[in-house]
């Protein structure tokens, strides 16, 4: 674990986060990310709160929250604890986006356990797959739901 005053180099980060190196100067581009410190060397060097905020941005786009929405969460970060309500509203409202993604999901998931079902039904009996009319479409043969 690094220190307050310790730094992360590029490949460490990306490693850390499973990015690529271009996706994180996608980031800093996109201004997810603060300008970067740079080494006497020259080269890019990350500090232990860059990691904090990359590690709440990865879980952000990977739950797909739009990069300009990130860039705003980004902003307010970097403008202080004065805007953590708004930051509150930000991830209450991605979670919001993503509850209901979820019950998306599940529906879809419902239908498809239930199809399996229906299969395992038509394997068991050794019967022709002629599933009752409903508004799943599973009333065609197999060879056309296939």
């Amino acid at each position: 674990m690094l220190g307050p005053m310790d730094y992360y180099t590029p490949g460490q980060m990306a490693e850390r986060f499973d990015l690529t190196l271009d996706t994180l100067r996608y980031y800093e581009k996109a201004g997810l990310l603060r300008q970067v410190d740079r080494a006497p060397s020259g080269h890019r060097r990350y500090r232990a709160d860059d990691a904090e905020l990359l590690h709440l941005i990865r879980c952000l786009r990977d739950t797909d929250m739009p990069i300009a929405r990130l860039r705003e969460f980004a902003e307010l970060v970097r403008a202080g604890d004065h805007t953590i309500p708004e930051r509150v509203e930000v991830l209450q409202s991605h979670q919001r986006r993503l509850d209901e993604h979820i019950a998306e999901l599940r529906v879809r998931q419902a239908a498809i356990q239930h199809k399996i079902e229906y299969y395992f039904g038509v394997l068991a009996g050794g019967g022709v797959d002629v599933a009752p009319a409903s508004d799943d479409h599973t009333s065609r043969p197999v060879e056309e739901a296939l």
